[in-house]
């Protein structure tokens, strides 16, 4: 590892050089999952997060520039998946994880809204990408503007961990406050609204651990 950011970080992305730079660095590998994975459908701007009960998890929480974090205990079900995908990864921690994660998300989020396909497809499965395209394109059809402003990231958690042969899952709960809506050609409003709304949702990684490509991919991604 190299001051802050380990040299397998030249491999996360495409584009948006320091930003995915800085992405691979902490998020490092990607993961697999054994079975099809839930495809991510972006939903439409100005959704709002459904208020119910984030699960307990037992683990250790810090709080990262702002950002609350918890690591599952290295003692739990959860703990003992982590620790495996470190043995076969030497470079992975959850705390590590974790930093690419918020790095991964506030990219993604603001690429989307955005449109910017090459800098999606880098850190993204190919289905969750065909996703994100055909949601794009009929934004575009419509000739609609989507404005996304991440305030803050609240917290992450991670929720689950999977480790099937080389083939790994991470998911994590991610709070944030943001600001989402749509408008027309003309600049009226489409949907949303312009107020800041707590979102919560889960986002999970994918990689195998065996391979070189040290980048994890979004899998998928749903409101929690």
């Amino acid at each position: 590892m190299d001051g802050g950011f380990p040299i397998d970080l030249v491999l996360f992305g495409l584009v948006a050089a320091f930003l995915v730079l800085r992405l691979v660095s902490i998020l490092g590998k990607r993961t697999g999952f054994e079975q099809p994975a839930e495809r991510v459908i972006p939903e439409p701007a100005g959704r709002s997060a459904s208020p119910v009960a984030a699960p307990l998890i037992d683990g250790v929480a810090e709080t990262v520039a702002g950002v609350r974090r918890v690591t599952p205990a290295p003692d739990s079900t959860l703990g003992q998946s982590l620790a495996a995908m470190a043995r076969i990864d030497r470079n992975f921690t959850p705390e590590r994880f974790l930093d690419g994660a918020e790095a991964a998300f506030q990219i993604i989020v603001k690429a989307y809204a955005e449109g910017e396909r090459r800098t999606l497809h880098p850190l993204l499965t190919s289905e969750t990408y065909a996703a994100f395209e055909e949601a794009i394109s009929a934004r575009e059809t419509e000739g609609h503007v989507q404005k996304t402003d991440i305030r803050s990231v609240e917290s992450a958690v991670i929720t689950q961990a999977d480790l099937h042969g080389t083939n790994a899952v991470i998911a994590v709960r991610i709070v944030s406050d943001q600001v989402n809506f749509t408008v027309d050609q003309h600049g009226a409003p489409v949907s949303g609204a312009d107020a800041v709304t707590e979102m919560t949702e889960i986002w999970s990684f994918e990689r195998d651990l065996a391979q070189s490509d040290p980048a994890w991919r979004l899998v998928a991604a749903h409101s929690a």
